[in-house]
This record gives C-alpha cells, sequence and structure tokens, in this order.
C-alpha cells in the first residue's frame, strides 16, 4: 500500500506547471527546480502589509540570516532541544511555498528524504473547502483524496508515522474554531472537516503524526501559537539563486546572462525577482519578445514588464477557442473591474457571485482561463489571479482605460468607497495626484503597486504598445512632468523611509530617471539628488545598486557642512532621516563617531537618555567627542 502511495505521489508531484494547467507543456520538476531560501520565521506574528513591501524588507536582512534545508524544517535548529510536530510555514504569494510541498514531497516519495515517515497525506485548503458541508471520518477523508490507502488499520499502528501538509491556510475557508469544536479521538468517527482539522491539530487526532502547514503571513493568527512548534520562512530565490533560476529558464546561454545582468541594473526590478512567480513572467517575457539572434529590449520598468506579459498572454489561446480581437478586448475589461473591485476589498480568490457583478458570464470563465492562460485560473469554482501584481496591474489598467474612454466606461459616479475618488478625476493630473494622495494614506502600504502601475500606464510607449490590443485606449497628450513634480514634493514631506523608496519606484515607472536613477554602469552606483531640503548644500549622494550593495554608510560622506557653521548642525537630524533609505540598503552602518557639538544635552536628563544607548550590547561607537 506505501509503495503504492508512493507511486501515486510521484506521479502528481513529479512536473511543474508555472503559470496555469492549461498552459500544458509540463516541465520536470528536477529540471526546473531552484532551491528557495528559507529562514527561521519568528513567533509566527500577523504581517498584513503589503506583500512586495515585505520582499523589500527581506532582501535586507539575508545577511543576519541562517538559511534552513526544505527536506530539514522538521529538525530542530541549532540550539534548539524540543520535539517538533507542526510547522507552520509563512510567504509571501508566489514567494514558492506549493513548490516547496511538491518538491519535499516528491523527494519523500522517491527515497530521497525523510525515510523515518511512512505516509505524507497532502490535503490543500482549497480543496478542503469542497468538503465544508460534509460529515466525514479522517479516514474517509484521506481516502477520497488518496484512494490507495484501503486498510484504516494503518492508523491504529504504531510502526508507521504519518505527515498531514495543509497547504494555503490562507485560503481557508473553514471557520477553525479551536474554542467552540467538540472534541474527537476517534479516526473513524465522522464530523465536519473543520471539527476534524482543530482535532488534528491539537493534538487529539494522531497526536504522533506531523503537521506541515503553509500560509501567507496575513493569515498565520488562524493557527494558535500554542499548538505550532516551529515557525519559517520562505523568502523566496536570493540572489545567487535567482540567476541560477534564469540559467534553467532561458535555453538561450548568452540571452540568460543577458537578462541576469539587466536585473541587476534595476533595484526594483532584481527585487521582485525575490518572488518565483516574478522570475518566471520576466523569462516568459525575455524569451517571448527576443528574435533569432538573441536581440530584445529589455523591459526597465514594472509597467514595461506586465505590458508585455498581458500582450503575450493574450496572444496565445487554446486551440478550443476562436476569439475575435474585440472579444480579447472587452474580456481584459471585464478582467480589470474584477481586478480593481476585489484589490478594494482585499480579496484573491473570487467566487461565481463576483464575476457576475463584473459582467462575466460564469459559464464562459473557462474561456477567459483558456484565453488568458497565465493571468485568470479557474479551479473548480474558485477563481483567483495567477498573482497579486496580476491582479494590481489589471486593475490600474481597468482605471486607465475608464479614465481614458470616460464616455463609454466611467463607473457609477455616487460610489462611496476610498478609490472610487479616482473616477472624479478630470484631467490625467488630478487621477495622478488622487492615486498618490490614496496609497500615502495606506498605512501597509496596500496600493503601492497599483500606483507604480497607474503612473506607468499614462506614458506613450506603453499606451503605445497596448494599442493594438485596446484599440479604443486614447494616449494622453498631457505632460507628466506636474505629476513628477508632485512625487517629488510627497518625497520630501514624508518621515517614513518605506514610502519615500516607493515614491521613487514611482518616478522611475514615470521614466523620470535624471533625478532618480543616473546610474554610473562602471560602479554600480545609483545617484539621488531630490531627498534633502533645499537648505542643504549637498548635491548628490551616492548608493551602490542591488549589483553590489554599499558595504558601509558614512553619514558624513554625503553631508558637507562648513565648520563655522553651527546653525546648519542643529537641523543634522533632519538629513539623517532624508537619508534612512541609503541606511536601510546598506550592508553595515553602525555608529562609530559622535560629535556632540552643538547639541543641548538638557542637563542630567540627557546624559540619562545618553547612557542606556551607549551600553547597548549593539553599540558599536569608538569615539566620542
Amino acid at each position: 500500500m506505501q509503495k503504492i502511495h508512493k507511486t501515486d505521489l510521484q506521479k502528481i508531484f513529479q512536473n511543474l506547471i508555472e503559470g496555469t494547467t492549461k498552459q500544458g507543456n509540463p516541465t520536470p520538476l528536477s529540471k526546473i527546480y531552484t532551491e528557495l531560501y528559507i529562514t527561521e520565521g519568528g513567533r509566527g506574528e500577523v504581517n498584513d502589509e503589503h506583500e512586495v513591501r515585505q520582499i523589500e524588507r527581506a532582501s535586507r536582512r539575508e545577511a543576519a540570516d541562517t538559511p534552513i534545508n526544505c527536506s530539514d524544517i522538521f529538525k530542530p535548529l541549532s540550539g534548539q532541544d524540543k520535539h517538533i510536530r507542526t510547522v507552520l510555514t509563512k510567504g509571501v504569494a508566489g514567494i514558492g511555498k506549493t513548490v516547496s510541498v511538491q518538491k519535499f514531497i516528491l523527494d519523500w516519495a522517491e527515497g530521497k528524504e525523510n525515510r523515518d515517515v511512512h505516509f505524507i497525506f497532502p490535503l490543500p485548503f482549497r480543496e478542503l473547502n469542497l468538503m465544508k458541508e460534509k460529515k466525514l471520518s479522517l479516514v474517509e477523508v484521506i481516502q477520497q483524496f488518496f484512494p490507495a490507502i484501503t486498510d484504516p488499520r494503518i492508523f491504529t499502528s504504531s510502526k508507521h508515522r504519518f505527515m498531514f501538509i495543509f497547504d494555503g491556510l490562507d485560503e481557508c475557508r473553514l471557520p477553525l474554531d479551536f474554542n467552540s469544536n467538540p472534541r474527537c479521538c476517534d479516526m473513524t468517527e465522522p464530523a465536519s472537516v473543520d471539527v476534524l482539522l482543530t482535532n488534528l491539530i491539537e493534538g487529539n487526532l494522531l497526536p504522533s503524526a506531523l503537521l506541515w502547514i503553509t500560509t501567507r503571513p496575513a493569515a498565520v493568527n488562524q493557527i494558535r501559537p500554542e499548538y505550532v512548534d516551529q515557525v519559517t520562512e520562505i523568502r523566496g530565490f536570493n540572489d545567487p539563486q535567482k540567476e541560477e533560476y534564469f540559467r534553467k529558464k532561458i535555453s538561450d546561454d548568452k540571452l540568460a546572462s543577458r537578462t541576469v545582468t539587466h536585473l541587476k541594473s534595476s533595484r526594483s526590478l532584481y527585487i521582485m525577482c525575490h518572488i518565483p512567480v516574478f522570475s518566471w513572467i520576466t523569462a516568459t517575457v525575455v524569451e517571448k519578445t527576443s528574435d533569432e539572434s538573441g536581440s530584445v529590449e529589455m523591459p526597465k520598468t514594472l509597467t514595461q514588464m506586465y505590458t508585455h506579459f498581458l500582450i503575450i498572454q493574450t496572444s496565445i489561446t487554446n486551440e478550443k477557442y476562436t476569439v475575435r480581437k474585440e472579444r480579447v478586448e472587452d474580456m481584459i475589461f471585464k478582467l480589470g473591474k474584477l481586478a480593481f473591485q476585489q484589490l478594494e476589498e482585499g480579496n484573491l480568490i473570487f467566487y461565481e457571485e463576483d464575476l457576475r457583478e463584473c459582467g462575466i458570464d460564469v459559464t464562459e470563465a473557462s474561456v477567459y482561463s483558456g484565453v488568458c492562460t497565465q493571468i485568470f485560473r479557474e479551479e473548480g469554482k474558485v477563481f483567483s489571479f495567477v498573482h497579486l501584481s496580476i491582479q494590481e496591474f489589471l486593475a490600474a489598467l481597468y482605471v486607465f482605460i475608464c479614465f481614458s474612454n470616460r464616455e463609454r466606461n466611467m463607473p457609477d459616479q455616487q460610489q462611496t468607497s476610498q478609490l472610487s475618488a479616482l473616477f472624479r478625476a478630470a484631467t490625467l493630473q488630478d487621477l495622478h495626484k488622487t492615486a498618490v494622495d490614496l496609497a500615502l494614506q495606506s498605512k501597509n502600504g496596500h496600493l503601492n503597486l497599483f500606483l507604480r502601475f497607474l503612473l506607468g500606464l499614462s506614458l506613450e510607449s506603453n499606451t503605445n504598445l497596448l494599442r493594438h490590443l485596446l484599440p479604443q485606449t486614447r494616449s494622453q497628450s498631457q505632460s507628466s512632468e506636474q505629476t513628477v513634480q508632485y512625487v517629488k514634493q510627497m518625497i520630501r514631506n514624508q518621515n517614513k523611509s518605506d514610502r519615500e523608496i516607493n515614491l521613487f519606484y514611482c518616478l522611475n515607472e514615470l521614466n523620470h530617471h535624471a533625478a532618480v536613477e543616473d546610474i554610473d554602469r562602471s560602479s554600480g552606483t545609483l545617484c539621488v539628488d531630490v531627498l534633502l531640503p533645499g537648505e542643504w548644500k549637498t548635491g548628490t549622494f551616492k548608493l551602490k545598486t542591488a549589483q553590489e550593495q554599499l558595504d558601509e554608510f558614512d553619514l558624513q560622506k554625503y553631508i558637507k557642512t562648513p565648520e563655522e557653521d553651527l546653525t546648519e548642525l542643529l537641523t543634522a537630524d533632519e538629513v539623517l532621516k532624508k537619508l534612512m533609505p541609503v541606511v536601510k540598503s546598506s550592508i553595515s552602518a553602525d555608529l562609530t563617531l559622535l560629535h556632540l557639538r552643538g547639541n543641548k544635552l538638557l542637563g542630567d536628563s540627557g546624559v540619562e537618555l545618553l547612557c542606556p544607548a551607549l551600553s547597548h550590547q549593539n553599540c558599536k561607537l569608538e569615539k566620542l567627542q
């Protein structure tokens, strides 16, 4: 029975299908799989920040973390001495959680890893949701997924060790009511799936079984911390793994090398490549747009990348469907409306009623999924975009189409949601200003990527790319210079470096490179000259790009204040705050020299504030003057 079960799992998990199942041509997992960067994940605290912001933060922490092998996640970490029964692995959408599960299972089924485990049962939450109304025993649930498990007596034998893998907790529609659910200890006792899961997690059912649960960071609190022994985090690809992925994915070695070199020159694109789904999107665009000689104009911004991706994917149609251009245009508009409405509500998974609200005939949903092969997917009665960033791009495209064709497409002006203000904009500048303000008001940065896309879509170069796909979308003749100046003003007004960084990326999407990214290719530096207040005569300072991060942050190198001008010294803290993006992008930012001249410590109370900082274990101060 075990042998048959392993064989069945090998057949299911031996191939990797990037994108959606309708794409076809599955690739052997062993051929394309690239090891992911996995670390200890803290206490499993909820993180509802925008997931790209989480990626940007994580990209700065790699040097301080200890990586964990995927096959070793049930082993105690260095210095730990405890039995690990339940592991919770968190990671943002598209970061590789499901592929890690697939690799873990395949390695076990092939006899390569975790040989002390006799049976592994992968039970994705998306499929468990469909059993919500049923009453089954745990044995019956397992047999519905794995018919080869014919003898329930294996569960009463002390000789066998079991592992359950629950992928996608963030997609769970079961209440997981640990407080009210009745106790259940019998594998053959029928109960709701929710009751079975809570009792399995609590240890009332099969207390010796190992449990692995994966989730996006915003949903970790659905499992009580006392039931979790180990929290890990999947960070996606680190820098060497990015390069390895592109060399595996792009068959032309020279084109793969050019792609890696180009991505390293753009910090915003390179950071996004931490997400395997984005690396796949990039590889798809590069391969489909290069000619026989390997020549290709690499997209320089996220908007360019996703615009090319949309064009490529809508041109790939299943042989079953004959679709006119007008039909594709209509589909994109309706998918954009769905993306926008669900983005407002924070949903990544949609149901039939959501589609109907946007004018999508549920009976034709498979047609949408067939035409937009790697954009929109259908699994049973559950629908989603392949990745949150694709949803955000289509949502921005929907707003842009509505604005440029307002006579035909403008939504009901009586809308009262926060984002409805976008549809009341009279000019392109008003639209941009409203979008910038809304993004800055979002405490978790949930509109950051949407804003980048909306600004980027207004460029004539991107509009021209979409012209043959969306012929009724008119280009905007208004200059983006007013928007650029407004974004710069907002940069100066911000006191949070994360928001400043996103606004810099917005300038990049507007093709405003003169003040944002004047990249010296020989030294790999990024020059920025709009952060500092006008009173400061600092000129341009240089920040190492992702290709070569700044080894050490030295404030003195960036601020040249006349020694005799003590009045300017009093506002040095303002300059330091403005330079925080530089500090955060540095590998080392230790304070080794501190001048107190010109600062008033206000007597003993000032000294009392200073002393704890000087005695802190992380203090690296060498000179105090």
